[in-house]
């Protein structure tokens, strides 16, 4: 009985010296791995930050362009048709869009639907003005039908999705 003790005597203070080392270890692990996580979230950070800069930027940009003043004013020929007229704008919308589809993958879902509104009203707003244009017109009389819906409409599509994208950059940063 003396030896068992004698046995717990120094079991129970190595016991608690070998737990006390198991915690300071487990302590000094785990801060050395929340370390590495915050140093891959900064590295991450500075990798995606830019690459989602740059997708409001491209969005922005494709707003601008398929506003109807820059999307009219670039894709006008005399030659066209109204009917030419209204595919080649519709194609060109379709074609822009399609060019930066990808940048919703660095956007947020509410920017993202807000850019596919404003490229949706302005497709409608074509489609409209098409058609209250004679077929047989020229494309300056779509045009002229195109910026006299706009003109009626209390709100700018563009402005209003450029106006978001640029309060959720102002947020980020």
């Amino acid at each position: 009985m003396q030896e068992f003790v004698d046995l717990l005597k120094i079991l129970l203070p190595a016991g608690v010296v070998l737990y006390g080392m198991y915690l300071t270890v487990k302590a000094f692990l785990n801060k050395e791995f929340e370390k590495k996580l915050i140093d891959i979230k900064i590295k991450n950070t500075e990798t995606v930050l830019p690459i989602r800069l740059q997708a409001y930027e491209r969005m922005a940009l494709f707003l601008e362009r398929i506003s109807p003043a820059n999307l009219v004013v670039r894709v006008n020929d005399a030659s066209f048709s109204s009917v030419a007229f209204h595919q080649q704008l519709l194609h060109e919308i379709r074609e822009e869009f399609s060019h930066n589809l990808s940048q919703q993958v660095y956007m947020s879902d509410q920017a993202w639907d807000n850019v596919k509104k404003a490229m949706d009203d302005i497709i409608s707003t074509i489609n409209l003005a098409a058609d209250k244009t004679n077929p047989q017109s020229r494309s300056i009389e779509l045009a002229k039908n195109i910026f006299e819906l706009l003109s009626t409409r209390t709100e700018d599509p563009v402005n209003n999705a450029l106006r978001f994208l640029k309060n959720e950059i102002r947020q980020a940063f």
